[in-house]
């Protein structure tokens, strides 16, 4: 029996990159992410998104943003 667990972006296993620059953008992302979200609910302002190419207004406390999760293979270090 397999167990079938979620991997979200925190749980990946960071991806190698030749510049030791690259290396801290995915998490200064997330970060900049998080205090996103905090300043929306602060001022009671929708975040304004692009999801599946559609730009958008979502609640900052809405459940499917915590479902984003971003695959390994899309930051790349050429």
């Amino acid at each position: 029996m397999s167990d079938d667990k979620k991997v979200t972006g925190s749980q990946q296993s960071p991806p190698h990159f030749a510049d030791a620059d690259m290396a801290g953008v995915g998490p200064a992302l997330l970060r900049a992410a998080r205090r996103a979200r905090e300043i929306a609910r602060q001022t009671g302002t929708p975040l304004v998104i692009v999801r599946d190419g559609v730009l958008m207004e979502v609640d900052p406390d809405d459940p499917s943003l915590d479902d984003e999760t971003r695959p390994s293979d899309t930051i790349h270090d050429r």
